[in-house]
């Protein structure tokens, strides 16, 4: 799941960047993706260094994604119904439905490791 988290986080710090430069360079809030994509990064990094921090970190992450996804689509999908062209809109839906994904894949990761260790 470290190396998943890394890969979301980067995604999210390009996303940030690109929609920031997309925007004109006009609004520091088109960098919101990239701050989440930083958190997931920090939280890969705990996960890979401290064993036995990885379990904490893994679930902060996916907590923060959850976060991120709810913020983002609350905002997203009302912008989306009034006019769906806008950069900003364009890029809180895709920030949310990474970050639903990326959760996804969490809980999943989550389950199976459970599994795994109660043996089922």
């Amino acid at each position: 799941m470290p190396g998943t988290t890394r890969l979301f986080g980067l995604i999210l710090i390009a996303l940030g960047v690109v929609s920031y430069v997309w925007t004109g360079r006009t609004s520091v809030t088109a960098l919101i993706p990239a701050l989440f994509g930083a958190v997931l990064l920090v939280c890969a990094i705990v996960a890979r260094a401290n064993e036995g921090a990885r379990k904490h970190a893994m679930h902060a992450a996916v907590a923060v994604g959850l976060i991120g996804a709810i913020a983002a689509l609350a905002r997203g999908i009302p912008a989306a119904l009034v006019d769906a062209s806008r950069p900003a809109v364009m890029s809180q839906l895709a920030m949310g439905v990474l970050l639903l994904i990326y959760v996804a894949l969490g809980v999943q990761s989550f389950i199976s490791a459970r599994r795994a260790r109660t043996g089922r």
